[in-house]
């Protein structure tokens, strides 16, 4: 868990860049957590690092979408609910607009408001156990485990909120994770964020701060995603490869040179073609923003 009071992330924010706001948030989340990693696997090359995109990179489907069903099945809001937030994300998908996103800011993770960080975290290691456990790509999860074995950490770099996010890395043996962070006061969510979600260029932004603090050299690090939103990220680094690409990065990739790796067979796309267009940064803007209409 997290445990820093958030309170000036407001203040914050109105003074500057939202997504440069974001990502500086997550890099101190990042470093506060501390590494996660299993205490066997020594860290001998402290100055490279890779960075792994989480939803449909690492994990099938969106995280943040297993996450609502977990809260979903816990009666936190209904499969209704669930339901319009899936088709607001959808429609951001399809139109790929990051106003879409920013729109969100203001409303995100309000179903979670006045609740204990405590609570959520604890439900999220349920929800990992119950959901998410059985849909790490095995193949990205290898690629991960190599940089580990170069002595090399490992962090997830991904808009579902850092709880979860960390949650996820420490069940994978991995360093830490940067993540969309939820303003807390005296340990219990307001409902709003601190700049906005981790998404775009705040990924980048999460990035070049977390270098900063751990003293790692950019050239000499690599990162991994899916999404052609991720290119922000993907051109903050050294080695960058498209994981899983959706059609927009595998262009991209190819005009840069960048490595391509696709774990996935034909029949399993067909199978994974709706949770894919649930796996961006807007899912966890869109399912607050349902509940806060509810909660008011």
């Amino acid at each position: 868990m997290v445990d820093a009071d958030t309170r000036s992330g407001e203040t914050a924010a109105a003074a500057g860049d939202p997504a440069q706001i974001a990502g500086e948030a997550a890099a101190a989340a990042a470093v506060a957590a501390g590494d996660s990693g299993p205490p066997d696997v020594p860290q001998t090359d402290l100055t490279a690092a890779a960075f792994f995109d989480v939803d449909n990179t690492m994990m099938v489907g969106a995280s943040i979408f297993h996450f609502a069903r977990g809260l979903a099945a816990r009666k936190f809001f209904t499969t209704s609910d669930l339901a319009g937030f899936a088709w607001q994300q959808i429609k951001f998908r399809v139109g790929g607009r990051e106003t879409d996103v920013s729109g969100h800011r203001d409303t995100a993770l309000t179903f979670v408001a006045g609740r204990p960080v405590a609570e959520v975290v604890s439900l999220g290691e349920e929800i990992y156990d119950e959901l998410m456990v059985d849909r790490i790509w095995t193949g990205t999860r290898a690629l991960a485990q190599m940089h580990l074995d170069a002595g090399q950490r490992v962090w997830l770099v991904t808009a579902t909120p850092v709880e979860l996010a960390l949650i996820i890395a420490r069940r994978l043996g991995l360093t830490g994770a940067l993540g969309t962070v939820a303003e807390s006061v005296d340990g219990h969510y307001t409902g709003r964020l601190v700049g906005e979600i981790l998404h775009g260029s705040a990924k980048a932004h999460a990035v070049r701060a977390l270098a900063v603090a751990e003293g790692l050299d950019l050239r000499r690090c690599t990162a991994y995603s899916d999404s052609v939103n991720d290119v922000p990220m993907l051109s903050a680094v050294g080695t960058a490869v498209a994981v899983n690409p959706d059609s927009e990065l595998r262009d991209v990739a190819k005009d840069r040179g960048w490595q391509i790796r696709d774990f996935r067979t034909g029949r399993k796309a067909a199978r994974i073609g709706v949770p894919s267009v649930l796996g961006a940064g807007a899912l966890a803007g869109a399912v607050a923003a349902g509940l806060a209409a509810r909660r008011r």
